[in-house]
């Protein structure tokens, strides 16, 4: 964990911000006071200290330095401060869908110094591809934010894949001038990916949250990929770079935690399109108003929220009979509060609109929302987000949502059948659900492979509990406050590292089979939810 300088007076400053003034600031009027102090001189020259001629080397167009540009044009440099490309390689390559999955797909990637011309070569075989785009270059500076932490400059690289064919495997590989893909020295980097069917047809998803940097999220990587997912949800606290979490400028972050992090994952993310959105680790408050620019600057998702340049972990697609929602609780949140209303209820707004325009659709059978604070769990750190139910809650069961997925809690648990609040179908460990007429299930997935949370005694030590009646726990309500309650909706929990793989299936009985699998590959819950044609009345 980064280290924090912590302030001994009121007029010591946090990161440049005086302490008593910065404690009435919300995080956009922090980074705003930032931007303006700290010049973009001044910056340049704490870059060139930190990371050498590389940096300033003229390779990437300059850009804004706290926000991640959208798009960079190359220019030409001085043959003095020319990288030999061939001495570069490409790394973290991950894969997005764009809005419709069966004809885009967004190609991502790093590059540990700036390079000339990077490109995607794409195609219908290894030996054949001939198709080559030009990448979108986004750079992004982060200055030393503390004695301990340097500067650091990351290139992040973006090819867009329009007009592909539906059900289809391609073949692709990345590079730039020095390191062509196609050159048999390279051959070994190309990598597929597939598109969605025409048709619905049967399929897995995995999903979890709260991963970050370690060997056991590494494990549950590789398991991931064994399940040969369509894709994979991830529910925000991607990386962890920012260890404290509170979206505030006093956090300590330490960029370089997303180098380690992309070339973790890209052994599953390099041919499973990783979907993530927002978790409260990811608001990284130095790059834009609301601590967006670095996930603006790493990830291609798809551009049909209600803001995407400013909510980027808000947008949707769908995949066979399957409509996902990802949404980003920050903005509606009771327990962590930096950027609570920040879309003004734009990303509400939309909800009731998106969800309703899904469930008119006829080839959509099950509707999946997926975001980090939970709206219903049990555990002693965080436990329930009073501002998720109270603004969404109603929206799932008004449009009959089936399924929502969480993160946020370092553990797995799975709730009942919920209407409201309240029980409405109890579902025990390869229970059925018919989430149409007797609810939904909120499952929280947050065992990635960051360090686990406990629930409250008396199971606080047992690593495996299930079918609970009654649990004391809580939930967080306007103001910052708790209220303490006696639930009977926690039905399984389960301390260890793990994730979910849902297989869905499609014709007369369409149905979900959702399995939790922990990461030694041990099956610790599953149940299935179907739907009937319609959602009951009353």
């Amino acid at each position: 964990m980064a280290s924090r300088e912590t302030p001994t007076s009121p007029d010591i400053p946090r990161f440049g911000i005086p302490e008593r003034i910065a404690a009435r600031m919300s995080m956009a009027e922090q980074h705003e006071y930032l931007r303006a102090k700290l010049t973009r001189r001044g910056l340049l020259r704490t870059s060139a200290a930190g990371a050498g001629i590389v940096a300033g080397s003229g390779l990437l167009g300059s850009t804004a330095a706290c926000a991640a540009p959208r798009s960079t044009t190359l220019l030409s440099a001085p043959a003095t401060a020319t990288v030999d490309g061939s001495l570069v390689a490409p790394f973290g390559r991950h894969l997005q869908f764009g809005a419709d999955p069966k004809t885009q797909m967004r190609v991502s990637w790093q590059v540990p110094f700036a390079v000339r011309r990077p490109y995607l070569r794409v195609g219908l075989k290894p030996w054949d591809l001939s198709r080559k785009i030009e990448a979108e270059v986004r750079d992004l500076h982060t200055p030393a934010l503390t004695k301990k932490l340097p500067a650091v400059d990351q290139y992040y690289l973006h090819a867009a894949l329009d007009g592909l064919k539906p059900g289809t495997t391609y073949y692709y590989g990345v590079g730039h001038d020095g390191f062509d893909p196609a050159d048999a020295r390279h051959f070994s980097t190309v990598g597929t990916f597939r598109t969605a069917p025409a048709r619905p047809e049967k399929f897995v998803f995995t999903a979890f949250g709260d991963q970050g940097v370690s060997y056991d999220a590494l494990a549950n990587d590789q398991l991931i990929l064994g399940q040969n997912p369509s894709f994979h949800l991830h529910a925000g606290d991607i990386c962890y770079a920012d260890p404290d979490g509170q979206g505030s400028e006093e956090d300590t972050y330490d960029a370089r935690v997303w180098d380690q992090f992309l070339a973790q994952t890209e052994t599953v993310a390099k041919s499973v399109p990783w979907m993530v959105t927002t978790g409260n680790h990811d608001m990284e408050a130095w790059y834009s108003p609301d601590g967006y620019g670095g996930q603006l600057a790493r990830w291609s998702l798809p551009e049909n929220g209600p803001d995407p340049k400013h909510a980027p972990g808000v947008y949707s697609f769908t995949y066979g009979n399957v409509g996902v929602v990802a949404l980003d609780a920050n903005d509606v949140s009771y327990e962590i509060t930096a950027n609570t209303g920040y879309t003004n209820g734009k990303q509400t707004r939309w909800l009731d609109r998106r969800l309703g325009e899904l469930r008119g659709r006829s080839d959509i059978d099950f509707l999946v929302v997926f975001f980090h604070h939970c709206a219903f769990s049990t555990t002693v750190s965080h436990a329930s987000d009073g501002g998720v139910r109270d603004a969404w809650l109603p929206l799932f069961e008004k449009h009959g949502v089936d399924l929502v997925i969480n993160g946020h809690n370092h553990i797995y648990e799975r709730t009942d059948a919920i209407k409201g609040t309240d029980v409405s179908r109890k579902v025990p460990v390869g229970g059925s659900v018919d989430s149409a007429r007797e609810g939904i299930v909120y499952v929280t997935a947050g065992g990635a492979g960051k360090a686990l949370y406990k629930f409250p005694v008396p199971d606080s030590y047992e690593e495996h509990v299930k079918d609970l009646d009654e649990v004391e726990t809580y939930h967080w309500v306007k103001g910052g406050g708790k209220n303490t309650d006696k639930v009977a909706w926690s039905r399984v929990r389960y301390t260890g590292f793990s994730f979910l793989a849902v297989e869905v299936e499609t014709g007369h009985r369409p149905r979900m089979k959702v399995t939790a699998l922990a990461e030694t590959g041990e099956r610790i819950d599953h149940f299935e939810v179907t739907r009937s044609a319609a959602p009951a009345k009353g």
